[in-house]
């Protein structure tokens, strides 16, 4: 058995709380019981007595006191204090929520051994009671993600609720876009490298831009107006969707048209050979993974820099290298043959604009329009010819 860890705190404080504690407790109860027998007719309900005699003051008494801690026989330090203010202004402080709605295991004093043996057996050990009982639905949607893929498969450092949004100090989702990198950044600090550096990052982290997207943004699903749901790169559907995920911002024209960036990416994409492949394979290929090239393949992953950057994989000088990944043979000229998101005009790809202006606007009105002439000249002639013969032979 595990030697019982030591309460790292005042003595005497500790000593008169140990004297006073049950004493308080049981008058409390004693008042409330009668209470109770009183007005239901003495049929008190003792569970409920037990929860209900629990405020936060109660709790505060003892979670109070400064620097309060314990010893965890794998030699860690688990804290016990709880700020009572940043509490009070997290979400569940503004909402109401008592300590013991999130503890419910916690009923009587002093409290029962701890059982966790680390402070990661004891995160592991009470999220989930804490949070299920009243974010069910998110809780449900999370248990297909990565983070819970990773844990049943036994990875006891991945994420759950209470890594990405606190305990004690949970803030509302809206005020959190900014911090949502450095909360992912804890677990993927390679990651965050990449993305701090990126044309996304730099925007974020050093301007302030609220229009950036954030980890979340593009890994989680957005099920049934919830999102809990982290996918992975490992995900094949993941890669062979990633376009739209691109889209929900680069195909917003009021978004896009704040930074002067041309909202066509997203269609210029879907009509030319890669994008026609891919999104034929998102409609009829029932999920199968394809190895036509998405956005993430020819501008990076979390390291995307603007198209003027030297170190873009899209700027010209080193957009052959970016090719060659999926066309080893790829020559000079290779490249050339890309509009660069460009829908073609006389200023951008003229060549191409004026090819495609002679098609649509002379060869093939004139090809079937001289054809639709014909058969129906013919038609004529040939109806005429059988009048001629009706009458020649009457």
């Amino acid at each position: 058995m595990s030697p019982m860890p030591d309460i790292m705190c005042d003595k005497e404080e500790v000593a008169a709380l140990a004297k006073l504690k049950p004493f308080m407790v049981l008058c409390g109860l004693v008042v409330l019981v009668f209470v109770s027998w009183v007005v239901a007719g003495a049929e008190p309900i003792a569970p409920a007595l037990e929860l209900q005699g629990v405020d936060d003051e109660t709790c505060l008494a003892c979670h109070g006191i400064a620097d309060l801690r314990i010893t965890l026989p794998s030699e860690e330090i688990l804290y016990l204090t709880v700020d009572a203010e940043a509490f009070a202004g997290s979400v569940h402080g503004q909402q109401g929520v008592g300590c013991v709605q999130c503890h419910p295991s916690l009923t009587g004093f002093p409290h029962e051994p701890l059982t966790a043996t680390s402070r990661r057996d004891f995160v592991l050990e009470r999220y989930r009671a804490s949070c299920l009982e009243c974010h069910a639905d998110q809780y449900e949607q999370a248990m297909d993600d990565v983070h819970q893929q990773a844990l049943a498969a036994g990875d006891t450092s991945a994420a759950v609720c209470t890594d990405c949004h606190g305990a004690h100090e949970v803030r509302p989702v809206e005020e959190n876009h900014f911090s949502i990198v450095q909360t992912c950044g804890k677990c993927h600090s390679q990651v965050y490298e990449l993305y701090e550096a990126s044309v996304h990052g730099e925007a974020l982290t050093e301007e302030g831009n609220p229009d950036v997207p954030t980890c979340t943004d593009c890994h989680e699903v957005h099920a049934g107006g919830q999102q809990h749901g982290i996918e992975g790169p490992r995900n094949s559907d993941f890669h062979l969707f990633s376009p739209q995920v691109c889209a929900e911002c680069h195909a917003d024209e009021d978004m896009m048209g704040r930074y002067g960036i041309s909202t066509k990416v997203f269609d210029t994409y879907v009509d030319d050979f890669h994008g026609t492949t891919v999104q034929l394979f998102q409609d009829v290929g029932g999920g199968e993974p394809t190895d036509k090239p998405v956005c993430v393949d020819c501008h990076g992953v979390h390291d995307m820099k603007q198209v003027d950057d030297p170190q873009s994989k899209v700027i010209r000088e080193n957009l052959l290298v970016t090719c060659q990944r999926c066309h080893p043979d790829a020559t000079a000229n290779f490249p050339a043959s890309w509009t660069s998101h460009w829908v073609p005009s006389p200023d951008h790809s003229p060549m191409v604009y004026f090819v495609n202006g002679f098609y649509n606007w002379f060869f093939i009105p004139v090809l079937i329009g001289g054809m639709l002439a014909y058969v129906s000249l013919d038609g004529l002639k040939r109806i005429r010819n059988r009048r001629k013969e009706r009458r020649h032979n009457v």
